[in-house]
């Protein structure tokens, strides 16, 4: 099979290439992320995948617009939906282009992470494959969560400390202020 892969960063794309590829699948990566803020960190995350590409031998189709304006415009007064919306902007162009590009399936290394809302992941992809004509091909990638994580590291990989949005970010020092205060 031919799948397309929404790749979110390069530590998280490491296991579920591995999986694809030890089943036969032909598999091309898809950075398109909008969300990530700041832009230091957006280019950190874009030179990890062009790393994780070189390293592997992946192929990664790679979309280098800086895209905080358009996913501010999807999310701003939406904060308590700010993942689904997240979740739609990057999975509605993966599906677009797995079909554009005719490939047989797409799927996503969100699939990899314990800290996304993995059912919401699955109902909207299952809904994008049908409406875009295109089959979805899930594995639950998080059984492979510390395997992918020492792989990366082995890798010299990039990793960040947050999901990538700007409130993701704001979370991440909101703990750090609240332990710090304890």
């Amino acid at each position: 099979m031919r799948i397309l892969l929404h790749v979110c960063c390069g530590p998280c794309a490491v296991y579920p290439l591995q999986q694809l590829r030890a089943q036969g699948h032909e598999v091309t990566g898809l950075f398109y992320n909008p969300n990530i803020h700041p832009y230091q960190e957006f280019r950190r995350r874009l030179d990890a995948v062009r790393h994780f590409g070189q390293d592997t031998g992946c192929p990664v189709e790679i979309d280098e617009r800086y895209g905080l304006t358009e996913y501010l415009h999807q999310v701003v007064f939406h904060e308590q939906e700010r993942c689904p919306r997240c979740y739609e902007m990057r999975l509605a162009r993966t599906a677009e282009a797995a079909v554009a590009g005719n490939f047989d399936a797409f799927s996503t290394t969100l699939f990899y992470s314990k800290y996304q809302n993995h059912q919401l992941l699955i109902d909207r992809c299952e809904q994008l494959a049908e409406q875009c004509g295109v089959e979805l091909y899930y594995e639950d990638f998080r059984l492979g969560w510390q395997q992918g994580i020492d792989e990366s590291i082995r890798m010299g990989l990039y990793r960040q400390p947050y999901c990538g949005c700007i409130y993701s970010e704001q979370e991440r020092y909101d703990k750090q202020l609240r332990k710090k205060y304890k």
